[in-house]
């Protein structure tokens, strides 16, 4: 039974340890430009604001983001620049985690493309 028990504490930790890997490390970071032709608050359980930019004509070209609920300015400005030409800066985590976006890339900055 000591085992058994060694075990599963064993197993939840290492499950914590991952976890905190997804969140606090990034795989990469960067800057993307394009048209905001979608900024939305969706979810049923969990509300996530996802938001998607147009890159060029296609539809392959477009750039699928998250923005954390931490991130007001970054929220308000994205409402308020539905349409225009945006420079996000962002960073990419490893997996996505449902309770916090549905894509991968999270922008943490704004900018209007002139």
């Amino acid at each position: 039974m000591k085992i058994l028990k060694k075990i599963g504490i064993g197993i939840i930790l290492l499950s914590i340890l991952y976890i905190c890997f997804l969140y606090f490390s990034s795989y990469s970071k960067g800057v993307r430009a394009g048209e905001l032709i979608k900024f939305t608050h969706k979810g049923v359980i969990f509300k996530t604001w996802e938001g998607e930019i147009s890159q060029g004509v296609s539809e392959s070209q477009r750039f699928q983001f998250s923005v954390e609920d931490k991130e007001k300015q970054v929220i308000e400005d994205l409402n308020n620049f539905q349409g225009k030409m945006v420079k996000l800066h962002y960073f990419e985590r490893y997996k996505t985690l449902f309770w916090l976006g549905d894509a991968k890339y999270f922008v943490t900055k704004v900018e209007v493309e002139q």
